[in-house]
């Protein structure tokens, strides 16, 4: 059985994923993974979601007011073993409902291009690159997506 919560940054089975999604990063951007690192504090993330299978925490998401009506895509984790099975559409999915629900019109998000994974789920979603934005910009390993919610 598969279940989707809304919580926040502070709920301990989303601290505990953000770890497993910190170590994969970790080994994936390999000496970039410093600059990276300094723009994924949870803290004050009031707009997480986590997925359950059986119980079991296997999915997480997040999403932050970038502006007034944009929130951004953050901290996007499924454990190894519970991926391909649509879990991260699911979230990202519930990410959208949930900023529409607060009248935000778009979403934004960076990825990296050693996360093929990520891209290709961004691009299934109907995500569009867009230029690199803040702290992003001009970063050759960033790949940043926009989409408008309707």
């Amino acid at each position: 059985m598969v279940e989707i919560i809304r919580t926040s940054s502070e709920n301990q089975d989303f601290i505990d994923l953000v770890k497993f999604l910190d170590a994969d990063l970790a080994e994936r951007d390999g000496g970039d993974h410093a600059f990276y690192d300094q723009f994924n504090n949870i803290d004050g993330i009031k707009h997480a979601i986590i997925l359950y299978e059986n119980g079991k925490p296997m999915g997480c998401g997040g999403i932050k007011e970038f502006e007034p009506d944009t929130m951004e895509v953050k901290r996007m984790y499924t454990k190894p073993e519970s991926r391909g099975k649509g879990f991260a559409s699911k979230i990202v999915m519930e990410l959208e409902y949930w900023a529409t629900e607060m009248s935000y019109e778009k979403c934004i998000l960076e990825t990296g291009k050693r996360q093929p994974e990520a891209i290709a789920l961004y691009a299934k979603k109907g995500y569009k690159v867009m230029r690199n934005y803040g702290q992003y910009a001009g970063i050759e390993n960033s790949v940043c997506f926009e989409k408008a919610l309707n």
